[in-house]
């Protein structure tokens, strides 16, 4: 199980890399394109609509990686003077607190996608159903959902990550 969470955590991270690349692209092309207007150049319809969308989605395949692997911004000030029994208690607490707010995240996510599927709103430029963004983005979000209860087991010992895999150094 370990073995396939943290295999789709990766993916999932590749994945987002490649969406922002991609939004890269489309705002370096639309960009030269306002710039080329004289030449009978122009930007490409609905070009925020996509990165909008495309940087949430790209968000969200991070993040399971990045919990996994320790590598979100903390602040660590006295964290070296902490005995180890306290950084312990406030790993799970932070883990813990995560994982709560990731589920209330996804609820949330989930009733704004029926809103907007069952108002029919569609985004201005490109009339696409505005819900399809949170579709998509739904589906990195549970699986984080699943990421952020992984760890927490990790955390409290019920659960170890794969054969040969190192967290970020300090384990915090």
């Amino acid at each position: 199980m370990a073995q396939c969470i943290y295999g789709l955590s990766r993916f999932l991270a590749w994945l987002g890399g490649v969406v922002l690349i991609l939004l890269a692209s489309i705002s370096v092309i639309s960009i030269a394109g306002r710039a080329l207007s004289g030449f009978g150049l122009g930007p490409i319809p609905g070009d925020f609509e996509l990165v909008e969308a495309g940087t949430a989605l790209a968000v969200f395949c991070f993040m399971p990686w990045a919990h996994l692997v320790r590598s979100h911004a903390v602040v660590d000030l006295f964290w070296g003077v902490y005995p180890a029994a306290m950084q312990r208690v406030l790993i799970i607490l932070s883990d813990l607190l995560m994982l709560v707010l990731w589920v209330l995240l996804i609820w949330r996510m989930g009733v704004a996608m029926v809103d907007y599927r069952s108002n029919g709103e569609l985004t201005f430029i490109l009339q696409f159903p505005v819900w399809w963004g949170y579709a998509a983005s739904l589906i990195p979000a549970v699986f984080g959902c699943v990421v952020y209860a992984w760890r927490l087991l990790e955390d409290l010992g019920l659960t170890h990550p794969p054969a040969g895999f190192v967290a970020a150094k300090g384990g915090h």
